[in-house]
């Protein structure tokens, strides 16, 4: 017996394909959006993490920044220490610095000058005086101007020489009055040995740290 079939089977086909079809929309969209979730909930997990790195890197370099402070104030504080420090050695070792320009002035004024004043302001040294003859000038100059005759005093300037003549209206006698600049050497930029040469001669003279100028008068016989 031959059996036909009446039902609408196109359309139960058509339907079945239609359910399976949202069907597998549905499952998408929930993959989908369980993915995305899954993909959210690691980059917020990444970012937190992130943000804690750089919440530390501040407040590591908040601390630097205090210490980087700290450190400023402490070498500011050492280098006014140290500028006090070498403000009051220079005082201690200038104590000296007038008898030693005496010392000097001693050995390297020669035979035939008359030193009438010295005058001594930091390190410039103004000498004045009268000489007999153009030549004592030039030769005073000559010993003050090398280093290595001269260990405190350098760099001479002639500041004036000018005839004049003294004694009676017969027996005058011609004279030079002059005026000499000299820069006067540290006792730190002297070596020690040139510091003990130029103690041979001692003259007693009044010296004192918190006097900056001094006025000293000098004659030396020929």
């Amino acid at each position: 017996m031959i059996m036909i079939n009446l039902l609408p089977h196109r359309e139960e086909r058509r339907r079945r394909k239609k359910i399976a079809f949202f069907a597998g929309l549905v499952v998408s969209a929930v993959v989908g959006v369980a993915v995305v979730g899954l993909w959210y909930l690691v980059v917020e997990q990444l970012i937190s993490v992130q943000q804690a790195r750089n919440k530390f890197l501040k407040d590591e370099i908040a601390k630097l920044d205090v210490q980087i402070k700290d450190i400023a104030s402490l070498k500011a504080e050492i280098a006014s220490l140290k500028a006090r420090q070498k403000a009051v050695e220079d005082l201690q070792i200038d104590r000296n610095v007038p008898v030693h320009v005496l010392n000097e002035l001693v050995k390297q004024v020669p035979e035939g000058i008359y030193i009438t004043s010295v005058k001594q302001d930091g390190q410039r040294l103004s000498v004045a005086g009268i000489a007999q003859t153009q030549e004592r000038i030039s030769e005073l100059l000559r010993n003050t101007s090398s280093p290595e005759n001269s260990v405190w005093l350098v760099k001479p300037e002639l500041v004036e020489s000018k005839a004049t003549a003294q004694g009676a209206s017969r027996d005058q006698k011609r004279l030079f009055d002059f005026a000499v600049r000299l820069t006067v050497k540290r006792p730190q930029d002297t070596p020690a040995p040139a510091q003990q040469a130029a103690s041979g001669i001692v003259i007693p003279v009044a010296a004192s740290a918190s006097a900056s100028k001094a006025t000293v008068a000098v004659a030396k016989k020929t």
